[in-house]
C-alpha cells in the first residue's frame, strides 16, 4: 500500500470562458479539436463544457496536470503541435472566445462513498 505522503498531488486547472451566444457551436467545435491534442502535449483532459440551460455565454474546461513546471512544459508542446496550432488559430479567426480566465486548484477531499440510487 501506498504512503499518502509519497502520493504524487497533481493540479487541476479550470477554465473559465465567456462565449459569444452566437458561437456556441463554433465552441463546441474547438473543445473537440483539443480531444487529442491536450493529452498528447501531456495533460490530463477532464473535459470542455458547453452552455446547455442558463447563461449562453459561459463555458468551462478543466484537465489535470502534475504541477506548474509542467503546466509550462504542457503549454510550449500544445503552441507547437500542429492541432494545437491549427485550433488555436480557429478560434483567433472566429472570434468566438471573448474572455479566458484559468486558475489552478488541487483536490482536497476523497475518497468518497459510492453512488446511491432508489
Amino acid at each position: 500500500m501506498q504512503n499518502p505522503k509519497e502520493t504524487t498531488v497533481t493540479i487541476t486547472c479550470f477554465i473559465r470562458y465567456e462565449i459569444d451566444p452566437f458561437g456556441k457551436a463554433a465552441f463546441e467545435e474547438y473543445a473537440r479539436n483539443w480531444g487529442q491534442a491536450i493529452p498528447r502535449c501531456g495533460a490530463d483532459l477532464i473535459g470542455y463544457y458547453a452552455p446547455h440551460e442558463g447563461s449562453a455565454t459561459t463555458a468551462y474546461a478543466a484537465y489535470n496536470i502534475e504541477n506548474l513546471a509542467a503546466y509550462e512544459a504542457y503549454r510550449a508542446r500544445l503552441a507547437a503541435d500542429p492541432a494545437g496550432k491549427a485550433n488555436y488559430e480557429f478560434a483567433k479567426r472566429e472570434r468566438f472566445i471573448l474572455k479566458e480566465d484559468r486558475m489552478f486548484l488541487k483536490h482536497v477531499s476523497g475518497p468518497h462513498a459510492k453512488l446511491v440510487l432508489p
